[in-house]
């Protein structure tokens, strides 16, 4: 529904204006000068505005100018009682889209509300086109035809409000996927707001989704927007969907259907306009069948799937993307034939995560304009802390400590192996231990735990 910011000291015109305009379904707000029209800008988001010229405190055409420069996309129309030609003229060249004379006409009204809108939508589809084509070269890399693929989906997944499922290992390029079709649709201008559902602790999870009121539990000193509300009329990024908790999914689901969320604590209901885009490094079919997961809530977000190959099924993109993050860290470095050789012999665990990190490592610690196989190999082949198995607890740690002390010690052993052995991947060592991810984010914090295993 377009919204529409009536600006005029007149109630009669505002009054006149704002039925008209919510006879014809547009939302509607009115402001009676300038400056309590700019503080609607700054909470609601508005299509149109219709300003009066002659108004106290900041004049209208004041106002166009910084209306205008805070807030382009908008569409002004002046209206006045006194208008001139010249006066005219200095709006439309300020960026005005037209100018009305009182006493308005309900036609003319209506007739410059629909260009208006005509116009706004063809500069935002024309601006997407243009991220369209700039995303789609530039932010997701490769020359293989997986990657091909991916980008022709993004081109075509963009343009509509379908939701979207984006599967793949760690470190494959899901969020980055997830960007470029946010930045390639008509959302573009709006927010992109990330959860990452692994690493929120259950307690916690509804409130950063919905947020709460002041007051609603004992922490809630301060009334807080949850995720949903922050990202009305973008994009909400659900990163790591299938560590969310059942209960947790309950609540998703209905949001997405009903499109309307509730404040903890409170009873208002608040209507949300998203574009849904999930990820998730697990199988969420096997999961469904499982129990684990809810079989609507898959089908509700995987609409357009769009699965994102581990980099060693597609070697021919390493070299590029390479260089492509040297060139980020501003480097130039040439591989000789064995130095690409060992690039592409290396199963990449890590995937493209994995290889950004040996460029800035190369960026930073090679200090030569070439690069062989050795060097590679020393950059690349380190070695890693040798699993602790928790089963050789050190007889003299298990002496010195109390019950309690040697609980930690065994607890703290036990998660290094099985994190080790998982290849620090906090969902799988989750899954293998039987405990959620929250809750082994928050024992890894509590042993003082690097959860960097490189």
């Amino acid at each position: 529904m377009p919204a529409i910011l009536i600006i005029d000291d007149e109630p009669g015109i505002r009054q006149t204006l704002s039925s008209i305009l919510e006879d014809e379904k547009y939302k509607v707000y009115s402001s009676h000068d300038a400056l309590a029209g700019i503080e609607v800008l700054k909470r609601e988001i508005i299509d149109i505005i219709f300003l009066d010229v002659l108004l106290p405190k900041l004049g209208g055409i004041e106002a166009l100018e910084r209306i205008r420069k805070e807030w382009p996309l908008v569409e002004i129309i002046m209206i006045s009682g006194h208008a001139n030609i010249d006066m005219a003229v200095k709006a439309v060249k300020l960026g005005a889209f037209d100018f009305l004379e009182k006493p308005l006409s309900l036609e003319k009204v209506l007739t410059v509300c629909r260009n208006a809108l005509l116009i706004r939508k063809l500069r935002e589809e024309n601006k997407t086109l243009k991220k369209i084509n700039r995303f789609a070269c530039e932010d997701i890399i490769g020359t293989t035809a997986v990657i091909k693929n991916i980008r022709d989906m993004v081109k075509q997944a963009a343009q509509s409000d379908a939701s979207i499922l984006i599967t793949g290992e760690n470190g494959t390029g899901k969020e980055i996927i997830a960007r470029a079709i946010h930045q390639c649709s008509g959302r573009a201008d709006d927010p992109f707001i990330d959860v990452n559902c692994a690493a929120i602790p259950e307690a916690l999870i509804e409130s950063e989704l919905f947020g709460h009121e002041k007051g609603a539990f004992t922490d809630a000193v301060h009334l807080r927007k949850g995720r949903f509300e922050l990202a009305h009329k973008g994009t909400l990024f659900l990163d790591e969907i299938g560590d969310m908790s059942l209960s947790a999914q309950a609540k998703v689901l209905r949001a997405i259907q009903e499109k309307t969320i509730e404040r903890i604590g409170g009873e208002k209901t608040i209507e949300t306009d998203l574009r849904f885009i999930a990820a998730t490094n697990q199988d969420l079919e096997k999961a469904c069948k499982d129990g684990h997961f809810r079989q609507d809530l898959f089908f509700r977000l995987n609409v357009i799937p769009i699965h994102v190959p581990p980099l060693r099924e597609r070697p021919q993109d390493i070299p590029i993307l390479l260089y492509h993050f040297l060139k980020q860290f501003n480097r130039e470095i040439t591989l000789d034939e064995l130095a690409l050789e060992e690039l592409l012999a290396h199963d990449w665990p890590g995937n493209v995560r994995e290889l950004k990190n040996l460029s800035e490592r190369i960026a930073v610690m090679h200090q030569e304009n070439s690069i062989n196989r050795e060097n590679i190999q020393k950059l690349l082949f380190k070695k890693k802390k040798s699993a602790v198995n928790p089963n050789d607890i050190i007889i003299d740690d298990i002496n010195k400590n109390n019950f309690n002390k040697a609980k930690e010690c065994f607890e703290k052993r036990y998660l290094e192996f099985h994190f080790l052995k998982n290849n620090g991947i906090i969902s799988k060592t989750a899954e293998a231990i039987g405990i959620y991810p929250s809750n082994l984010h928050a024992k890894l914090r509590k042993h003082n735990i690097s959860t960097n295993t490189r």
